[in-house]
């Protein structure tokens, strides 16, 4: 299965936090299934740690690239076509506009993942959501 995590879900993951949902650890845990993580979320992570609003364990090069490699976990690009999408792309959720949210949401229409996370915001979509 392709599975694209939430920017929570690949730090609960790195961090082997418990809020993660037994569902959610099986199937992080499967190396049957392929993990993808948006270039968005790695974005985010760096803004808000380095806004103060987020701490990591390790400076954020170092847990980044720990996580990534460790977990097997393929890094999405932001492609002009992703952009162009995200550009383009009906949102029926008015008051969903966090635009990391929304590249995810365009990653995984357009390469047919499924997504690994909590918020129910996501359902609106016609993703899958998995929790």
């Amino acid at each position: 299965m392709k599975l694209l995590l939430d920017t929570h879900t690949f730090l609960w993951h790195a961090d082997s936090h418990s809020r993660l949902s037994a569902t959610a650890a099986v199937l992080l845990t499967d190396r049957t299934n392929e993990l993808f993580l948006s270039m968005a979320s790695v974005w985010e992570i760096a803004i808000k740690t380095g806004l103060g609003k987020l701490e990591l364990a390790t400076p954020f090069i170092s847990f980044m690239t720990t996580a990534i490699t460790g977990y097997g976990i393929t890094v999405m690009a932001i492609s002009l076509g992703d952009c162009a999408e995200y550009e383009q792309h009906p949102f029926p959720n008015p008051g969903h506009r966090d635009p990391f949210d929304r590249m995810i949401v365009v990653h995984a229409q357009r390469h047919g993942l499924s997504l690994i996370g909590t918020d129910a915001a996501f359902d609106a979509y016609g993703i899958t959501r998995l929790w």
